[in-house]
Formats: structure tokens, C-alpha cells, sequence
């Protein structure tokens, strides 16, 4: 990867990030704009905006982060489980699933029903599995448990901020660039880097 290539793969990510928190933060978070509406006062307005559009560039750089120690760590992997790495990573994003679940229940101070953890866990779930095939489809059918592993294990530790604030509002307006990030780098990485579909070639 050239350095012109990464710079346009860093601040495309970074673009991102921003518009998806900011968009979510309508949604999540509308009290930050309803109090200079009416009367409408530009100003604040546009001061509530650059916040969220800071939060947005900070989850866009955790997201990368994430995203590039993933590969070292996938790098590592491979080499020292060898063949086990696959069911390592099976066993890691099971444990993960269940943290998301069970453990984050029984540790809240006052939990919700299970059922609500239960649907984050899923959707997070069902969404990677999508990218993930995604992946496979246009690489390799083996790149189908790393972007997996990637999607679900990676995703939910860049989330641990979020998650151990336990506020539904911040937890939502997370998720969603650390999702749209890291589905971008995920899908893109092959098309910047190539890809070589010979047999002895692993899908990266």
C-alpha cells in the first residue's frame, strides 16, 4: 500500500466516522439539538454538531486501531496456533457473544430485561455474518471466520467504552461508526492492497 493509498484509506475512514455519528446522533441523542431550535440559534447548533463530529473522529480512529492490530494479531495467530487458529477464534468469538450477553447482565447495576442484551448480541451477530460473506464472496471462502472473528470480537472490545458507561444513548452512538468504520476498512483493505486467488494464498 502506497502512502498516497493509505492516506485516502485513513481520512475516508475518518469522513466516516463523523457522518454516521453525527446522523446517529439524531436519532440517539435529539436533546442536544432541541434546545436552540426554537428559537433556532445557529451557533449552538453548529457547536453541537463539531461534538459529535469529534466523538465521530475519535471512534473512526479507535476503529482503526482496532483494525490494525486485528491484522498483526491475525498474522500472530496463524502462526503460532497454526491450524487451531480457526477454532481458537471460534471459541474466542463464542466467549465474546456470551460477555455481551450473560456477563454484562449480571454485572449491571440495575439490568434491563435479558431479552435486550440478548437482541444486541444477535444483531451484532447477524450483521457481521452478512459482512462476512461479503468478504469470503469477494476474496476467499476462508476470509469468512477472520472477518467473523474481526466484525464480531474486534468490534465489541473497541465498544467497551460504551458499554461500561451503560447508557443506552452513548452505547447507540458508538456502535454505529465503529460498525460503518470497520465494515469500510474490511471490504476495502483487499481492493487497495489486491488480491492474489492462488491456491497457496490465503484470503487476507
Amino acid at each position: 500500500m502506497t502512502v498516497r493509498k493509505w492516506l485516502k484509506f485513513f481520512f475516508t475512514c475518518l469522513i466516516i466516522g463523523a457522518l454516521t455519528t453525527v446522523i446517529t446522533s439524531f436519532f440517539v441523542q435529539p436533546d442536544a439539538y432541541t434546545p436552540f431550535l426554537d428559537p433556532i440559534n445557529l451557533w449552538e447548533l453548529i457547536g453541537a454538531l463539531f461534538w459529535f463530529i469529534g466523538w465521530g473522529l475519535v471512534y473512526s480512529v479507535i476503529s482503526q486501531m482496532g483494525f490494525f492490530a486485528y491484522l498483526t494479531l491475525h498474522q500472530f495467530g496463524r502462526g503460532f496456533f497454526g491450524y487451531f487458529w480457526k477454532h481458537a477464534q471460534i471459541l474466542i468469538i463464542l466467549i465474546v457473544l456470551f460477555d455481551l450477553v450473560y456477563l454484562r447482565y449480571t454485572r449491571a447495576d440495575e439490568p434491563n430485561s435479558i431479552l435486550s442484551y440478548i437482541i444486541i448480541a444477535a444483531a451484532l451477530t447477524i450483521y457481521s455474518y452478512i459482512i462476512a460473506k461479503i468478504k469470503a464472496k469477494e476474496t476467499h471462502p476462508r476470509a469468512f471466520l477472520p472477518a467473523l472473528f474481526f466484525m464480531i470480537v474486534v468490534t465489541t472490545l473497541e465498544w467497551i467504552p460504551a458499554l461500561n458507561v451503560g447508557e443506552a444513548e452513548w452505547i447507540g452512538l458508538m456502535i454505529v461508526p465503529l460498525l460503518a468504520c470497520n465494515t469500510y476498512q474490511l471490504l476495502t483493505l483487499h481492493r487497495i492492497v489486491g488480491f492474489n486467488e492462488g491456491p497457496t494464498k490465503e484470503a487476507k
